[in-house]
């Protein structure tokens, strides 16, 4: 039994929810903190619209789970309470828990709140919802055995966190440098706005003097400065000896730029078919004369082939004047591209016609893989993201074998980004963020990366970082998380400080340190996996194209923080 609440309103800031005021005529109670005002929740935060108020739907109700036919057939759980709400079980319900309060909040078309009358009434719908969560997302029975099944011996943390080694969190705490949090600093409001000319696709940052953004008429060159990118005026438009980038009307626009040769050179990649990703090859942009001075394809033993994402080699290589290669990745295949030929000699681009990418290194996969999305560390170790929301990690040496895979927790990985030193991974699925620490001990004692050696038994749970309830309702049904970033550092020994993920109009944007932090307040009270709802969003007037902090050389000495650069399609 349960008192059962909807909310429809918008509101301000968003950060801890703590409670909610609750009026009756014949009985009046009171919960601190109330949550219709939502200021201590995020008082750093810049959502600013009008005040909601919890409405109380219902007094006592009940609530159910149970099984129905779903859209393929298939028997899924729903959650159903009272009369009002009817929901599939699921992380789009954005489920945040009040263990101090034994009340939850999730979003159905609004925003409720279920408040539970006995500490035992509230934990047993929180491990129903969990249980019938697996079932949702697995097809199989949350049993220990099939828990087993899903995640491994290994990631024995993954299904119950509370027995999972959170010492390595606190460990890679005391060896960051320590970050001002999010909300004690005013200046990061100070905001500087730039026209680009509509149609924005991508940014590309650089750590150099210029960045850049790719729209439908071409790259827009911006100068950096330390409180942000000014435009300068410069426009390198798609045109090559008269023939448009891409071929054909429908993938002339870029979807991918990479910076590469100190900055000087640019990579562009355009869809070969309109509504996926994979593209044939990419041409070659000279950033200095706005030529383009190559088109190139993918090839392999004499066979064209398709790439769905291009990356640096390594997180600083783009400033390498020498750099020659760089990663690529398609649905099942992971590599090294070489612009020089197999005896590594600059190809003569004149005489050659259209010329081919030598394959340097790599694998072709059977098929099932499903990659989606790759970054790579300092040192050139690979991560990438699947469909089925695994994560594996590749050592610079063998990109055949994962040395770690994580088990997905569902979802598909859309993003990924990885640290500089290689410790953290953080991945990006629609409804939430998820950040795992690689960090291992191996059997001789020695703390090691996932990506250098196979991580044993104690292997860290990850944290979830999400939105409340309330903003993700306010974030639109449509809205997913995408491009989740780690703040930009290309140097040993320098610790990001910040993450930021798009959704919506929103940039929301996380304290590293407060999220590893084990004994922040918002991991209090909580079941399951640790998730971390402490937060800054930004507002824009439009959907976010991307967010993304500039290089560390752009932080001003009294700063915690490069410029956010958040690029809207305007």
């Amino acid at each position: 039994m349960g008192t059962a609440q909807s909310r429809e309103d918008r509101i301000t800031d968003s950060e801890s929810d703590e409670g909610y005021e609750e009026e009756e005529e014949e009985e009046e109670e009171q919960y601190d903190d109330a949550l219709s005002d939502h200021q201590n929740t995020q008082s750093s935060s810049s959502t600013s619209t009008s005040s909601a108020k919890w409405v109380i739907s219902e007094k006592l109700t009940s609530y159910s789970f149970t099984k129905e036919n779903g859209d393929n057939d298939e028997n899924c759980w729903v959650l159903e309470v009272g009369t009002k709400v009817r929901v599939r079980v699921s992380t789009e319900m954005q489920l945040k828990m009040f263990g101090d309060q034994k009340r939850v909040d999730f979003v159905d078309k609004a925003v409720w709140a279920l408040k539970f009358l006995s500490d035992e009434e509230y934990r047993n719908f929180v491990t129903q919802f969990q249980n019938c969560l697996f079932e949702n997302v697995y097809g199989m029975e949350a049993s220990e055995e099939n828990k087993v099944k899903v995640y491994g011996k290994e990631f024995i943390g993954w299904m119950k966190p509370e027995v999972a080694d959170d010492s390595m969190w606190e460990d890679a705490d005391d060896l960051s440098s320590g970050s001002i949090p999010v909300k004690g600093n005013r200046e990061l409001m100070e905001e500087f706005e730039e026209a680009a000319n509509g149609g924005v696709q991508s940014l590309a940052l650089g750590a150099l003097d210029n960045s850049f953004l790719v729209n439908d008429l071409g790259v827009q060159v911006y100068r950096n400065f330390n409180r942000g990118i000014h435009g300068k005026g410069i426009c390198v438009k798609f045109d090559a000896g008269g023939s448009r980038i891409g071929g054909s009307p429908s993938s002339s626009t870029p979807k991918k730029a990479l910076l590469m040769r100190a900055e000087r050179n640019m990579m562009l990649m355009s869809p070969e078919n309109e509504g996926k990703p994979n593209a044939t090859g990419l041409k070659q942009v000279d950033i200095e004369t706005g030529k383009i001075v190559t088109e190139w394809k993918f090839e392999k033993d004499g066979a064209d082939i398709t790439m769905r994402d291009i990356t640096n080699d390594t997180k600083g290589s783009q400033l390498d004047p020498s750099e020659s290669t760089f990663l690529g990745l398609d649905d099942n295949r992971l590599c090294q591209w070489d612009m020089r030929d197999r005896k590594g000699m600059v190809q003569n681009i004149a005489t050659s016609g259209s010329p081919v990418l030598h394959w340097s290194q790599g694998h072709q996969f059977s098929r099932g893989t499903n990659f989606q999305c790759f970054a790579s560390t300092g040192d050139g170790s690979i991560v990438v993201g699947s469909l089925d929301g695994k994560i594996r990690l590749y050592s610079k040496t063998s990109m055949r074998q994962a040395k770690t895979a994580f088990p997905g927790l569902g979802a598909p990985i859309t993003h990924v980004d990885v640290t500089y030193d290689g410790k953290w991974v953080l991945g990006t699925t629609d409804t939430y963020l998820v950040l795992i620490c690689t960090l291992f001990t191996d059997k001789d004692g020695k703390t090691k990366t996932g990506f250098s050696g196979r991580m044993g038994n104690k292997i860290p749970a990850p944290r979830l970082l999400k939105l409340t309830p309330l903003d993700s309702h306010l974030a639109g049904n449509n809205n997913k998380f995408h491009g989740g970033h780690f703040s930009w550092v290309t140097e040993n020994g320098k610790q990001e400080r910040h993450l930021v993920a798009t959704v919506g109009k929103f940039s929301v944007i996380w304290d590293f340190q407060q999220v590893k932090n084990s004994a922040h307040e918002c991991y209090r009270n909580q079941q399951g996996l640790k998730s971390c709802y402490c937060y800054k969003i930004v507002l824009k007037d439009e959907s976010i194209v991307e967010s993304r902090f500039m290089h560390d050389n752009f932080a001003v000495s009294n700063s915690p923080e490069a410029p956010l650069v958040v690029a809207t399609p305007m």
